[in-house]
């Protein structure tokens, strides 16, 4: 990062806890009123989205954490499905064995006592939907901006007062 200046060194460092541009513009001392347009701006100069990746790069090496893990476990959750954990059969619903679970994609597992005696569990799995979003738009098939790109041209007539007329 020795190409950049104080500022923008601040602003990579902050735009790496959460990604986005604004709220890293701000927390780097840049106007709160243009933070918008500042982080913007800044993500758009060579320098500074070069920063980005070599910091981005380090810290997956660092983390030992790739975009293939994230984006696999995100498809672990998103199409899990309730059979793999429990079964069903003639005395209700019981859960499998723990060894045969992969439990990354449950949020909870948890036993309730019953009012009138006896036990109820409780299983809940990972939000599906989010994981579904968050894959969609990894693949960009949602938009959240829509850019609308037009040539307008625009004629300003003055005729007031072209033929004399005051009214």
């Amino acid at each position: 990062m020795a190409k950049l200046n104080a500022k923008q060194r601040r602003f990579v460092e902050e735009y790496l806890i959460d990604l986005n541009a604004t709220q890293a513009a701000i927390r780097a001392g840049y106007s709160v009123k243009r933070a918008s347009e500042i982080g913007y701006q800044l993500l758009q100069k060579t320098t500074v989205s070069e920063a980005i990746a070599v910091e981005m790069a380090r810290r997956s090496k660092r983390t030992e954490i790739t975009q293939d893990m994230i984006v696999q476990q995100l498809a672990k959750i998103a199409f899990a499905d309730l059979k793999e954990y429990v079964e069903w059969n003639e005395e209700g619903i019981q859960l499998k064995p723990s060894d045969g679970v992969d439990g990354t994609v449950l949020q909870s597992i948890s036993e309730v006592n019953l009012p009138k005696g006896g036990t109820k569990t409780e299983i809940k799995m990972n939000d599906k939907l989010k994981a579904l979003e968050l894959l969609g738009r990894h693949l960009g098939m949602f938009k959240d901006n829509v850019n609308v790109n037009a040539t307008v041209g625009v004629q300003i007539i003055d005729d007031i007062g072209s033929d004399g007329d005051a009214d």
